[in-house]
C-alpha cells in the first residue's frame, strides 16, 4: 500500500474521525469531479483490503474459534456434572447427619408415641382411611398393619418422551408406599379419583426435573425399566414433595434397618442353640470362626458411603471384592448375616448411582467411552444384563439425538454424506465399545445385535424422509444408496453385517422408486410417440452429433456410426434415440440400486418400458402407407431390435450375473424386421 494509502488509513481508523466532516472538507478541497474519483476509488480500495485481510484472520483463526466452542461445550458438561456431584454430596451429607442424629430422633419420636400412643395411630389412619374412600379400586390398601398418610396432593403427569401433559393425578405419600390415583371425568358420589398405581418407596428413585421454560416445577420417578414425569403447581410445593419423599425413603430405611438390628440377637436359632447346653461350645467355636474385629471390616459401611458420596465407584467396588473373597469360605454366622445386610444397603445406593449416570438425561456429549466407568462397575457388581441394557438405552439416545441435530442442508446428496458418516460412525464407536466392556459376557451379544437392527431402523427412516419422501431423482437416490452401503461395509471389520439388514428395510422405498420412475418413462414414450413423424433427426452441428455419438458410447451402443449419414443426419428416429437414452440411464440407475430382492421389479420394468416401443415401431410399421417412411420404420425397428436390446441383455447379465430369460423371449416373439436388397420389406 503507498504512502497515501496509509495515510488516509489512519486518517478514517483515529477515533477523533468525523465522516461528514470529511467529507465536506474533502468537497471544498477538490478541485472538480475527477478528484472526488480518485479519491472514492483509494477509499473502496481501502475497503477491500480491509475486507480481504478480515477475510484471512477469519480463515487463519477458524480452527481456533471451533476448539474454542467445543472447549466451551466440554466446560459447561463438566460444570453441569460438578453442580450434581455437589448436590449428590450435599444428600449423602444430609443423610450421614440424619443416621448420626437417628437415635436422638427415635428416642424422643418412642416418648411421644408412649405419651399419646393411639390418639396418634388412630387421627393417622382415620385420615388416610377418609380419604382413601374417595378412591376408587383400592380397599386392601389399609390392610396393612401401621400404614398411615404422609403427605398427598394434586400433580400434572407428562409424557417421558415429547413432554406433552397426559392427565391429572392426585398422589398419596403413605409411610411406606406412593399411591397414584386419576382423576375420574365423571364423579359418582365422594368417589373422586381411580386407582392407577403403587409403589413401593424402595422400588422408585426421585430425580429433579431442571426447569427449562415452559416445563417448570417438575420431578421424575425412575422405576427401572420405566419412569414418570409429574409437575406441581409452584415450586414451593415442588419442593416440599422432593424433601418429604426424601425424608419419608430415609425414614422408612432407618426403620428397617433398626428392625433388623432388634431381631437379630433374638433370633429363634440362636435362642434354640442357647437352651442347649451341648451346643453351647459348638455354638461359641462357629461365631469366633469368623472374625469381623478388623479395623478394615468396622469401617466398610462408612467407607462406601464415603466412597458413594465422592463417586469413587471403582474404590467402593473394591470394598466389595475385598469384603467378598474375605468372606468366600467363611461360615454364615449371624454377625456376618448381619453386615451383609448393612453392606447390601449401600450396594442399592452404588446401584441406583450408577444406573443414573446410565440414563438418557445425562450428558450424552462424551461418546460411548463416557458410559465405561459406570458399566465397568455394574459388570463388576454381577448386573451385566442390567449395565447391557443401560449402555444400549443411552446409545440409541445419543444417536437419536446426533441425527436430529444434523442440518437438512439443500443438497441431498450432501445430507446423506454427513448423516452416513456420523450414524455409522457411532454405531461403529458404540461396537468397539461393547466388545470392550462386555469382553467376557458372551450373552450380551445377541442384545446388542437386536439393538443394531433397531438402531439401523431410525437411519433408514431419517435416511427414506429424505431420499424418497421428497420425490428426489432416481439418479440421486442411487447415489445415496450406494453412499449407505458403501457405510455398512466398515462394520464388517468388527464382524458385524448390517447389509442384508439395509437392504430388506430400503426395500419397499426402492421398490416404488423404481415403479415411479418406470411410469414417467413410459409416459413420456407415450408423449413422444404420439407426435412421432418418422423423420430423420439432422443435429446441424458436427459438436452436437458428436456428442450424441459419446451419449451412445456411455450407454454401450459402440455401432452407433453405422446409422449416422452424410453430414449431421442420423439415420434414426428421434424418438427412438430418445427412448434409447432414457431407457439405458433408467437401466444404470437400477443396476445401482439393484440387489436380489428386486431382481423382479427391476426385470418386470424394463420388460414394460421397452415393450411400449415395440408396439409403437410394430403398430407403425402397420398403418403405415409410405414405401420410404416403412424403410425407415424398418431402419429403426433394426436399430431396436439388433443393436438395443443386444446390449440390454449383455448389461443386465453382467450387472446381476445371470440372463434376463423375459427380455430375451420379448426380443425372440417380437417381428423381425428385415430390409431386402431391393427395399422391399418383408415380415416374419
Amino acid at each position: 500500500m503507498t504512502d497515501t494509502g496509509n495515510k488516509l488509513r489512519k486518517q478514517l481508523e483515529s477515533a477523533n474521525c468525523d465522516p461528514k466532516q470529511y467529507v465536506k472538507l474533502l468537497s471544498q478541497q477538490s478541485d472538480g469531479d475527477r478528484d472526488l474519483q480518485e479519491h472514492r476509488q483509494k477509499i473502496q480500495t481501502l475497503a477491500d483490503e480491509t475486507a480481504q485481510n478480515l477475510k484471512k484472520n477469519v480463515y487463519k483463526n477458524y480452527r481456533q474459534f471451533i476448539e474454542t466452542a467445543k472447549e466451551i461445550s466440554y466446560l459447561e458438561s463438566e460444570m453441569y456434572q460438578l453442580s450434581h456431584i455437589l448436590t449428590e454430596q450435599k444428600s449423602i451429607m444430609e443423610s450421614i447427619t440424619q443416621a448420626l442424629l437417628s437415635t436422638d430422633k427415635d428416642e424422643a419420636a418412642k416418648e411421644m408415641q408412649a405419651a399419646f400412643p393411639k390418639e396418634t395411630e388412630e387421627v393417622k389412619q382415620r385420615t388416610l382411611t377418609t380419604l382413601l374412600e374417595k378412591v376408587e379400586g383400592c380397599k386392601n390398601i389399609m390392610e396393612t398393619p401401621g400404614r398411615y398418610l404422609v403427605y398427598n396432593g394434586d400433580l400434572f403427569e407428562y409424557d417421558v418422551d415429547n413432554m406433552s401433559q397426559i392427565q391429572k393425578v392426585h398422589a398419596f405419600l403413605m409411610n411406606d408406599c406412593l399411591l397414584i390415583a386419576t382423576w375420574l371425568p365423571n364423579r359418582r358420589g365422594a368417589v373422586r379419583y381411580k386407582y392407577n398405581a403403587l409403589y413401593d418407596l424402595d422400588s422408585f428413585a426421585i430425580v429433579n426435573v431442571k426447569d427449562n421454560a415452559p416445563m417448570k416445577d417438575m420431578f421424575k420417578i425412575l422405576m427401572f425399566p420405566d419412569s414418570r414425569i409429574f409437575q406441581a403447581e409452584n415450586s414451593k410445593i415442588k419442593k416440599e414433595w422432593l424433601e418429604i419423599l426424601d425424608e419419608t425413603k430415609k425414614n422408612k430405611a432407618i426403620k428397617e434397618r433398626h428392625k433388623k438390628e432388634e431381631e437379630l440377637p433374638h433370633s429363634p436359632v440362636r435362642q434354640d442353640m442357647s437352651n442347649n447346653p451341648f451346643d453351647e461350645d459348638e455354638q461359641v467355636v462357629c461365631e469366633e470362626i469368623v472374625d469381623l474385629s478388623m479395623e478394615w471390616i468396622q469401617e466398610l459401611p462408612e467407607d462406601l458411603d464415603v466412597c458413594i458420596a465422592q463417586r469413587d465407584f471403582e474404590g467402593a467396588v473394591d470394598l466389595l471384592d475385598k469384603l467378598n473373597e474375605y468372606l468366600k469360605d467363611q461360615p454364615l454366622t449371624q454377625p456376618v448375616k448381619g453386615l451383609k445386610v448393612k453392606v447390601e444397603e449401600r450396594i442399592r445406593q452404588l446401584t441406583e448411582v450408577l444406573v443414573f449416570e446410565l440414563s438418557p438425561d445425562r450428558s450424552l456429549r462424551g461418546g460411548p467411552k463416557a458410559t465405561r466407568r459406570a458399566v465397568s462397575q455394574l459388570v463388576r457388581l454381577g448386573q451385566s444384563t442390567k449395565a447391557c441394557e443401560l449402555f444400549l438405552k443411552n446409545r440409541a439416545a445419543a444417536v437419536q439425538t446426533a441425527i436430529r441435530q444434523l442440518r437438512i442442508e439443500g443438497a441431498t446428496l450432501l445430507y446423506i454424506h454427513k448423516l452416513c458418516n456420523i450414524f455409522f460412525t457411532s454405531l461403529l464407536e458404540t461396537a468397539k465399545e461393547f466388545e470392550m466392556d462386555f469382553a467376557g459376557n458372551t450373552g450380551c451379544y445377541s442384545a446388542f445385535v437386536v439393538w443394531s437392527r433397531s438402531a439401523m431402523k431410525m437411519f433408514v427412516d431419517a435416511f427414506s424422509k429424505q431420499v424418497f419422501d421428497s420425490k428426489e431423482s432416481l439418479s440421486t437416490a442411487a447415489e445415496c444408496v450406494k453412499v449407505a452401503k458403501e457405510h455398512c461395509k466398515q462394520l464388517s471389520e468388527i464382524g458385524l453385517d448390517l447389509t442384508f439388514t439395509l437392504q430388506s428395510l430400503l426395500v419397499k422405498d426402492i421398490k416404488a422408486a423404481l415403479q415411479s420412475y418406470k411410469e414417467i418413462i413410459i409416459e413420456a414414450t407415450k408423449h413422444r410417440d404420439s407426435e412421432e413423424m418418422w423423420r430423420k433427426m439432422n443435429l446441424m452441428t458436427p459438436e452436437a452429433l458428436g456428442k450424441l455419438k459419446e451419449e451412445m458410447r456411455n450407454c454401450g451402443i459402440s455401432s452407433f456410426d453405422q446409422y449416422t449419414g452424410d453430414g449431421c443426419w442420423v439415420n434414426l428416429s428421434y424418438t427412438i434415440v430418445a427412448f434409447t437414452k432414457q431407457m439405458m440411464a433408467f437401466f444404470e440407475e437400477g443396476l445401482k440400486l439393484y440387489f436380489p430382492e428386486l431382481h423382479m421389479v427391476l426385470l418386470e420394468s424394463l420388460r414394460e418400458i421397452i415393450l411400449v416401443a415395440v408396439q409403437h415401431v410394430d403398430y407403425s410399421l402397420r398403418c403405415e402407407q409410405d414405401s420410404e417412411k416403412k424403410v425407415f420404420i424398418c431402419q429403426n425397428a433394426s436399430f431396436l431390435y439388433e443393436t438395443v436390446l443386444p446390449v440390454v441383455e449383455k448389461r443386465f447379465e453382467e450387472g446381476v450375473g445371470k440372463p434376463a430369460k423375459q427380455l430375451q423371449d420379448l426380443r425372440n416373439g417380437s417381428r423381425l424386421i428385415r430390409v431386402n436388397p431391393e427395399s422391399t420389406m418383408s415380415v416374419v
